[in-house]
């Protein structure tokens, strides 16, 4: 009896063993399965007969993309470039490749929370360099003859976790851009304006980004400005 028993014991323990393996496997392929792949960069089916947007900037508007595209269904064809637009720099290094050779009617664009992010003490792109690079972007940018819509960049909460940013800074690059687009005569979507009389209902708890909702707010926003674009007159080429 003792004996059935043991041996009753290890073909539990066996089981129970087999079991455990199983879901070590199964954990570990869960582990490695790739992560999927964000709508927002999901490929564009233009339709011919609607005008093409470009959005251009920063995970911020990675976060707007999607609720952007539903508010301007069956409107326009909105696009955005295939990755998250860091600082001015990368963009003098990129903007050829995003624009590609297609025709574009808006393009929306951004940049500045990664210029003004602090590494050592001192921001990624001075303020200086960052209005000279913003003039050869939009120099570039003119050349599409679309017409453009700076995106000024979002408030950033006192004590935001992640790169050390200050609002100050915000500030202060917004103003410098402010300057840059008023000389070029591009019309500006002010989204730290729209932005901070709500942040706290909008942006995540001591975080540069935002809540979904958060996000379908400033797609409000971003796709009103498109909208507005999109009744002027084109400019001739």
């Amino acid at each position: 009896m003792n004996l059935r028993r043991h041996c009753l014991l290890l073909l539990m323990l066996g089981v129970a063993l087999v079991c455990q393996e199983g879901r070590t496997v199964a954990q570990q392929k869960a582990a490695r399965k790739p992560p999927q792949p964000d709508p927002a960069f999901a490929p564009v089916k233009d339709d011919p007969a609607l005008p093409r947007v470009l959005l251009i900037g920063d995970s911020i508007s990675i976060g707007y993309t999607v609720p952007v595209r539903k508010a301007l269904a069956g409107k326009a064809n909105v696009h955005r470039i295939p990755s998250n637009g860091g600082p001015t720099i990368n963009g003098l290094a990129h903007i050829d490749q995003w624009l590609g050779r297609g025709h574009w009617d808006v393009i929306h664009f951004n940049w500045g929370l990664h210029d003004l992010k602090l590494i050592d003490g001192k921001q990624q792109v001075p303020l200086d360099e960052y209005q000279q690079n913003l003039q050869k972007l939009v120099e570039r940018l003119k050349k599409t003859h679309a017409r453009l819509i700076w995106c000024s960049s979002t408030p950033v909460s006192a004590g935001t976790q992640g790169p050390v940013r200050c609002n100050d800074d915000v500030i202060a690059y917004n103003a410098a851009a402010k300057k840059v687009m008023q000389q070029n005569g591009i019309a500006i979507d002010d989204l730290y304006a729209f932005a901070l009389p709500q942040l706290k209902k909008i942006q995540l708890p001591v975080n540069v980004h935002f809540t979904a909702k958060g996000y379908q707010t400033l797609a409000g926003r971003v796709a009103a400005a498109i909208c507005k674009a999109l009744e002027k007159p084109a400019t001739a080429k």
